[in-house]
């Protein structure tokens, strides 16, 4: 799958610029409307997000300074191989 090492504990953040997350966003939103699975690099990995994963938006605010975050969550199991979507 790309190069995704799925049992390997991994938490990083990548900043990118307006243009690079404007691209990204297009894609995300292309996938989500058309319930299909997204791929996308982050760190140098290929990730593949399958159409049944869960979106959520996460606000926090405290010592001076607010974060939205946009989270795609899904579990890993048998049915994370290639099942047929159409990736965007």
């Amino acid at each position: 799958m790309g190069g995704q090492v799925a049992d390997t504990a991994r938490d990083i953040e990548r900043i990118y610029s307006t243009a690079e997350v404007v691209a990204k966003l297009r894609r995300l939103a292309d996938a989500l409307e058309t319930e299909t699975s997204f791929r996308i690099q982050i760190a140098n990995e290929r990730i593949r997000v399958p159409a049944r994963a869960q979106f959520s938006i996460e606000h926090e605010r405290g010592d001076g300074e607010e974060e939205i975050e946009f989270q795609l969550k899904w579990t890993l199991d048998d049915s994370d191989a290639d099942d047929g979507d159409r990736v965007v």
